[in-house]
């Protein structure tokens, strides 16, 4: 079950500073203003003027030398790029991001930035490369014990296994979400994915 990149939780936003959230507007610099105005057009759907406000942040964050700046207006440009339909400006966004963030073993907006390019490898029906993405991601969400990041990821991976005509790994992912949901006493929703992992299997080959 696929999020919708523009409205997944996007990276957050890192000060420039530690007192940035007591500043007010006259102290804040432009390319922050710049920013919060691209939030308020997109908080509007008015994309190309969020994504004139966000240009605008990222060049002045450029000047400035602020990579936090950077990362986060270039992640807004990358979702306004997937918005478009421009996925190869999308990744150049993202992956500009991925860097900065990697720098600063910012884990948090690391896998935001993974879940925004898998989805977007998926768009792109580039299936191998977002099953490489979507088994890190899978290995996150169970390293945090998040069930419900566990079983929309398998979800997802057992869709992209069907398209690719591997029927076994796609009953393997929904038998590993009927665990999960065992795990959990959900014992309705446990045979429900025990059933479609049985039914598949038994679906003649392509």
């Amino acid at each position: 079950m696929q999020e919708d990149i523009m409205t997944e939780s996007s990276m957050k936003v890192i000060p420039t500073n530690p007192q940035a959230e007591q500043q007010n507007e006259e102290e804040k610099s432009q390319a922050r203003l710049d920013y919060e105005e691209g939030m308020r057009y997109l908080d509007n759907q008015d994309l190309a003027m969020a994504a004139n406000a966000f240009h605008n942040a990222l060049m002045g964050w450029e000047e400035e030398g602020d990579q936090h700046g950077v990362a986060n207006a270039s992640d807004k440009l990358g979702d306004l790029c997937v918005e478009r339909g421009d996925y190869d400006k999308a990744f150049a966004f993202y992956d500009r991001a991925y860097e900065i963030c990697s720098t600063d073993f910012d884990r948090y907006s690391l896998f935001t930035l993974e879940r925004k390019k898998a989805a977007l490898y998926l768009k792109m029906e580039r299936h191998e490369d977002a099953l490489d993405l979507y088994w890190d991601i899978f290995d996150e969400y169970s390293g945090n014990r998040d069930p419900k990041g566990v079983v929309e990821t398998l979800e997802t991976m057992a869709t992209i296994f069907v398209s690719l005509g591997d029927k076994e790994k796609a009953a393997d992912c929904y038998q590993m979400i009927a665990k999960t949901h065992r795990n959990f006493k959900h014992a309705e929703e446990a045979t429900e994915y025990e059933n479609k992992a049985a039914e598949i299997r038994q679906e003649p080959r392509a």
